[in-house]
Formats: structure tokens, C-alpha cells, sequence
């Protein structure tokens, strides 16, 4: 091969191996729209699917602003699902256990739909028992959310909306939320709260996704291994109401200072554990001061995946998914069974407006309500 055909062939590879780069980097850093449905008022729903360059992909819905798919590389590099959900959006609309959805305009409970604000008596939507729980009957979970895609510098993004009229589902004010995702390279999804009202009013807005990091729910998530930055929890009643105490955890079941298997103590004797089925209960984290910090994680040793979480929140409910019982028929057809899938819910304390001690959720006219929460994959 002589000079100049040496340096024409070098030529033509190097704008290949640039065009297939350009293609790579265009295909990752679009973000895919795609119509998902409508509800029965007839309203369009989409879907955006946002995917980063080491293969984690997380498709969004804008019914409830949830996450309707997860997927993450395990430790051989296999991409699977790691979230429990459903492929139509019929099946998101007739019967949810709130999967992926953003949950608001309280996420968790409120005794008897009641509370006292600046000295008048409020009543909201009774959904679960006597008690008030993730908004209402029709929370956030439940509407179609505007959407607007977005991209920075290592990551892309989608900006949800709602505003939540003065009256709806009782709570007073005008509230304007505004739920930001953000996928980036190092694995991370990162979700931003930030709402304000012109009525004082109860915000306490989270995200419930039902984790399984097996990949497709190959088993139940007893054999996840947890961990928890927390010395106290909040105690409960038979109706899920905290006491108003904060108990002790160690040398109980609910002591996750050190990763435990959730299923290692989960059928002890124990009226907490009796009361929720399982786990379904409020850690008060430790070290809180408003910084973004690690403070729980979980991991399954069939996958390699390791979760962490991060967030800026004072509580962290655990829930054990102890209400599944076989009649969610998910992705690709999947029966979640029993304890199939856990949500690890970053928020202020259940029943705060009720209770004086536990850290205020009454946002104000003219105060922000911001907070963010990073859940963060890798595997080991």
C-alpha cells in the first residue's frame, strides 16, 4: 500500500468511526417522545424514554408523572427492569398501587382527613380506612401532567407541571408543582420538587416507585439487602398513624444501621410489624440539615445492582410491598405476588399537620417548597 493510499484509507475510518459516534451521541442524548393514550375524558398521555450512554434507559408518563420503566445494567451487563408497573395506560387508571407516580398533595397518611391551619378546621378526602392517604382520591397520581423536555451538559431531563386548584380534595391554596427528572452518566436519576402556593396549605410531595433490582421480578425483594441511616422511627397505631413518639431501633426489627436482608426479621413477633403487614413505616434519618446526603441503599447479590439514595428529606418510608397479593397483572405480563416489589418513600413525616413535634410540611405564600432526591445505580 503505498503513501497516498495508506492515508485515504485512514481517512475514510477515521469519518466513519466520527459518524458512528455522532449517531451514538445523537441517539443518546434525544430524548423519545411517543403517545401512550388517553383518559377517559379523553386527555393525551406521553411518554418520554431518556437514555444514557452507559444503557440505562427511564421512559416516563405524564398520567401521574410516574416512572413507568427502569432499566439498569446488572454486574455482567445485562439491562433489565428493575420498577413494578404496567404496559397500558388502561391498567394505570383502573388500578394502581400509586407504581412510579409522584404522590402528593401529601404523600402518606393524615388521621381522619383532618387538620388545623391559622385556626380554621380542614376535612379532606377520606381514602384509606377513616384516613387520608397520598393525596386523595384523586392526588397527584391521578392527572395529566404538562411536559417539557430538557437537556444540560451529561444529562437529560423532563419537566413535569400541575397546579392543584384551592379546594381540590380539600386542601386549601393554589398549589404549583413542578417535578423535574433528570437522567444522567454516572447512573442517576434526579428527581427536583419545587412548588409554591398563595394559601397556606399541607406539601409533602414524593415519589413511589415499587423497586425489585433482580431485574424483571425474578424473586421477592426478601433477599435485598438494606441499609438505612436512621437510629429513630416514628411508631404506629393499628390505622398507620404515627403515635407521635419516635421509638428506638436498635435491638428491633426496624434497626437497618447496618445492611440487613429485609427478610430477616420480617415475620418476628412484633406489634409494628403486625400493624403494617410487614414494614410500612417512617425512619427519621439522621444528620439532616438540608444537604443532598446518602442516607439509605439497597442491594441484591443475584444482580450485582446496588441502589443508593440520597436526598435532602427528613423521613424515609419503607414499604415492603405487603398489600401485593397476585391480582396486578404488570409488564409483560408478570403477577406481582406477594412482597414482589419496595418502595423507599423520601418525605416529611406521616400525619406532620397533626402532630407539633415532627418537622413542619405548611408552605406559605411567598416561601418555596424545593427539595431533591437522587437515586443512584451501580453494581458490586
Amino acid at each position: 500500500m503505498n503513501l497516498k493510499t495508506f492515508i485515504l484509507v485512514t481517512l475514510v475510518i477515521l469519518l466513519s468511526m466520527s459518524c458512528g459516534r455522532k449517531e451514538e451521541l445523537q441517539m443518546v442524548m434525544d430524548i423519545q417522545s411517543l403517545a401512550y393514550g388517553k383518559t377517559e375524558d379523553g386527555k393525551q398521555v406521553d411518554k418520554y424514554v431518556l437514555k444514557n450512554t452507559k444503557g440505562m434507559e427511564v421512559s416516563i408518563i405524564t398520567y401521574g408523572a410516574i416512572i413507568q420503566s427502569l432499566l439498569v445494567p446488572d454486574r455482567d451487563g445485562k439491562i433489565e427492569d428493575v420498577t413494578l408497573g404496567y404496559d397500558r395506560l388502561e391498567d394505570y387508571i383502573k388500578d394502581s398501587p400509586y407504581f412510579g407516580a409522584i404522590v402528593g398533595r401529601y404523600g402518606n397518611r393524615i388521621e381522619k382527613g383532618k387538620f388545623s391551619l391559622d385556626g380554621t378546621e380542614y376535612s379532606l378526602a377520606t381514602n384509606n380506612g377513616e384516613n387520608h392517604l397520598h393525596g386523595g382520591i384523586q392526588g397527584f397520581d391521578k392527572v395529566v401532567w404538562k411536559a417539557e423536555a430538557l437537556k444540560k451538559e451529561g444529562a437529560l431531563g423532563l419537566k413535569l407541571n400541575h397546579v392543584s386548584l384551592d379546594g381540590e380534595e380539600g386542601y386549601p391554596g393554589n398549589l404549583d408543582l413542578t417535578v423535574t427528572y433528570w437522567l444522567n452518566n454516572e447512573n442517576e436519576i434526579l428527581i427536583e420538587y419545587l412548588a409554591t402556593t398563595d394559601k397556606a396549605t399541607p406539601c409533602n410531595i414524593t415519589h413511589h416507585s415499587y423497586f425489585n433490582l433482580t431485574g424483571g421480578v425474578k424473586n421477592s425483594i426478601l433477599g435485598h439487602e438494606l441499609w438505612i441511616n436512621a437510629d429513630k422511627m416514628t411508631p404506629v397505631d393499628v390505622g398507620l398513624i404515627p403515635t407521635g413518639v419516635l421509638d428506638d431501633v436498635v435491638d428491633s426489627p426496624f434497626d437497618f444501621t447496618t445492611a440487613t436482608k429485609v427478610g430477616a426479621r420480617i415475620d418476628q413477633e412484633n406489634q409494628q410489624l403486625t400493624y403494617g403487614g410487614g414494614y410500612d413505616h417512617n425512619w427519621c434519618l439522621n444528620d439532616v440539615d438540608g444537604s443532598l446526603k446518602l442516607q439509605a441503599s439497597l442491594y441484591d447479590e443475584t444482580s450485582g445492582r446496588y441502589m443508593e439514595i440520597l436526598t435532602q428529606e427528613p423521613g424515609l418510608q419503607f414499604y415492603s410491598g405487603n398489600f401485593l397479593d397476585g391480582s396486578n397483572v404488570g409488564k409483560a405480563g408478570k403477577v406481582y405476588a406477594h412482597r414482589n416489589g419496595l418502595c423507599l418513600e423520601t418525605q416529611h413525616f406521616p400525619d406532620s399537620p397533626n402532630q407539633p413535634t415532627f418537622p413542619s410540611t405548611t408552605l406559605k405564600p411567598g416561601d418555596r417548597y424545593e427539595t431533591k432526591t437522587v437515586y443512584k445505580f451501580s453494581t458490586k
